[in-house]
């Protein structure tokens, strides 16, 4: 069992654990979870022995191997392959022990010991987690001088996991990760057979890996048993129970101190008064629900542009003249189009989204795009060429220089930022804060097509499920590069596989898409192998029409979707919120509460069956677009 007892940590005289308790069972595979800046990172590196409490222990059992993954990334001559190879300490101490060994009892135990660590299998293990992380054969064995910090960390990642610690930390694994390395390592936690701690913001990841979730939450840590899913449910029932305790607390201190307020003075009862005053005092108040009202995305949606918003026509672009990275693109982009663009780190994604985004030219072809068409590009390098002294307000106002200054603090009170945050300074802004701010700079003209290159590496999940519900919400198309699985399944409705030099349709859903790259890398055959085979033209051309058609068509039922989907959120709430009054509620109050219960459950059923409905609809029409 891993455990902490009363754990306290300050950092910079800043209270980052406050007397933090949590007892985790022997196997457990534990997501930290939390808010940004809640402390989860702080609480990773004190279990690997990296920071100190100051108050309190942690617990482990005798001899547990700790491994943690540092930020510091591997370099030098030596090879990926030799630096995830050497992780493997105890062989390489035994190999080298071996060579020496002249005792033919103890070159026996050396030999017993070397099976029983299957040290013969080793060099095939690090290959295949090495390429399970991206890395080629040929990539295996170059120098890691030759690889960006990005790859390198990679490395080190693998180096990690060959190790095959007891009690496994890994603080955002995926960050440097593409969707198809971070899908590969979905799988190999999921198989992981020791214990592991992963910090992470991937709901997939968490609903898929863990079976405990630890939150950190104001300097205090809470159990839950289960993936992140049942955690949230739980932690939803708990909130409505706590709703429910401060209010029936309120009540009952109204009424001690219209008591006190009535008698304090009062010769006959003052020693009465005296004593509820104490209990008055004594009536420490429940935990207000923590709920970060500036966690929002709300993208303007565009001017109708009548389709296709861009056209391109057997398009090459690259940055070298006569070596294009990607050759022969044809695509049609439509309103209301959702298009994830997958395939490996460098074969072109960010590549192709610069050529939509107007920032590369064509070295042949032609992109034909409206007239009066705007994208949106987002990318992580935005982030940091934020000017740090500047505020978010002064930044917006760059941007729009004909604008009121009310027009440029609506658009940011779109993005969260309302009141004093527009004065805030971009370095005492959080990395989620910042992503909001490029967002709402990019966003600023709302644009017909939204580009967003990674854009959920430094947002929380709360955050993450706000973009998603934003997106799902937004009037243009949307073409999006993450590694998030949770928001690529929710928004993309098409899949684009980047991969030696193409920009293919991939041909199936995003789970057909994961199951070919598990495929591909235990087969060992190339990523470009899972891409369909190539139509004609003429036929692509007459099939994205056709595509775009419908989509036009069923318009008015998308609008439908949106608005029911809308109307059960509502609805659900207020009927938590019956709920919750219904655990203390008298007799005659109970009846009032469980007729208007009974009329909102009346409503949310007519709210799913128009939901049914519509989206039904929308199926079969785009069902006979794909036949």
């Amino acid at each position: 069992m891993f455990s902490l007892d009363n754990i306290t940590l300050r950092l910079g005289g800043h209270v980052v654990l406050d007397h933090a308790s949590v007892a985790v069972p022997p196997k457990a595979r534990v997501g930290l979870v939390g808010r940004n800046g809640a402390g989860k990172s702080s609480l990773l590196k004190m279990i690997a022995g990296i920071y100190e409490a100051d108050e309190g222990r942690i617990q482990t059992p005798a001899g547990t191997r700790i491994g943690y993954l540092k930020q510091d990334a591997p370099g030098g001559s030596a090879t990926p392959f030799e630096t995830v190879l050497a992780a493997a300490e105890e062989r390489a101490a035994l190999l080298s022990e071996a060579e020496e060994a002249t005792d033919p009892h103890r070159i026996a135990e050396i030999h017993e010991r070397l099976n029983a660590i299957d040290a013969h299998g080793a060099p095939s293990r690090a290959s295949r987690i090495l390429a399970g992380l991206g890395f080629s054969e040929e990539d295996q064995h170059r120098p890691l001088t030759e690889f960006s910090g990005g790859w390198r960390m990679r490395v080190a990642l693998g180096a990690l996991l060959f190790s095959e610690p007891d009690l496994l930390l890994l603080d955002e694994p995926s960050n440097h990760l593409d969707l198809e390395a971070a899908l590969w390592l979905e799988s190999f936690l999921r198989a992981y057979p020791a214990s592991l701690i992963v910090v992470s913001h991937e709901r997939d990841m968490l609903n898929n890996v863990v079976s405990h979730i630890v939150h950190v939450d104001r300097g205090k840590t809470t159990l839950y048993v289960g993936n992140y899913d049942q955690f949230e449910r739980q932690r939803h029932e708990r909130q409505a129970q706590d709703a429910a305790m401060r209010a029936k607390q309120e009540v009952k201190r109204k009424k001690l101190q219209a008591y006190v307020d009535r008698w304090r003075y009062k010769a006959h009862t003052a020693k009465q008064a005296q004593s509820r005053l104490k209990a008055l005092q004594r009536m420490a108040p429940e935990a207000e629900v923590f709920d970060d009202a500036s966690l929002v995305f709300d993208f303007p949606s565009p001017k109708e542009v009548k389709p296709p918003l861009m056209m391109l026509d057997r398009v090459d672009v690259g940055y070298v003249p006569g070596k294009p990275v990607l050759s022969h693109i044809d695509l049609r982009i439509d309103p209301d189009d959702r298009i994830a663009l997958v395939g490996r780190n460098g074969n072109g994604k960010t590549t192709l989204a610069r050529a939509l985004a107007g920032q590369l030219s064509p070295m042949d072809g032609r992109i034909k795009a409206s007239g009066k068409l705007s994208v949106g590009y987002f990318a992580q390098h935005q982030i940091e060429e934020l000017v740090p002294d500047d505020t978010p307000f002064q930044h917006m106002e760059r941007m729009m220089p004909e604008a009121k200054p009310g027009e440029v603090r609506n658009h940011l009170a779109r993005f969260g930022f309302s009141g004093d945050k527009v004065s805030v300074r971009v370095n005492a802004l959080s990395g989620g804060e910042r992503a909001r701010l490029s967002l709402a700079l990019v966003t600023r003209d709302a644009p017909h097509i939204l580009i967003l290159d990674e854009p959920t590496n430094h947002l929380d999940v709360d955050a993450r499920e706000a973009l998603v519900q934003a997106l799902a919400g937004f009037g243009g198309a949307v073409i999006v590069v993450s590694h998030d699985r949770h928001l690529l399944g929710l928004i993309a409705d098409r899949l684009l596989l980047v991969d030696g030099g193409r920009a293919l349709e991939f041909d199936g859903t995003l789970d057909d898409y994961r199951d070919s790259i598990l495929g591909t890398v235990r087969s060992g055959k190339g990523q470009g192998d899972t891409a369909k085979t190539p139509v004609s033209k003429a036929d692509r051309k007459e099939k994205r029409k056709a595509a775009a058609d419908a989509r036009e068509r069923t318009k008015p039922l998308r609008r439908a979707i949106a608005d029911a989907e809308a109307d059960m959120k509502t609805l659900s709430k207020k009927r938590d919120a019956v709920d919750a009054k219904l655990i203390d509620a008298g007799p005659s109050d109970a009846s009032d509460l469980m007729k208007e219960r009974g009329r909102l459950t009346r409503a949310l059923e007519d709210a799913e069956a128009r939901w049914l409905e519509a989206s039904e609809a929308v199926e079969v029409a785009m069902a006979d677009v794909e036949a």
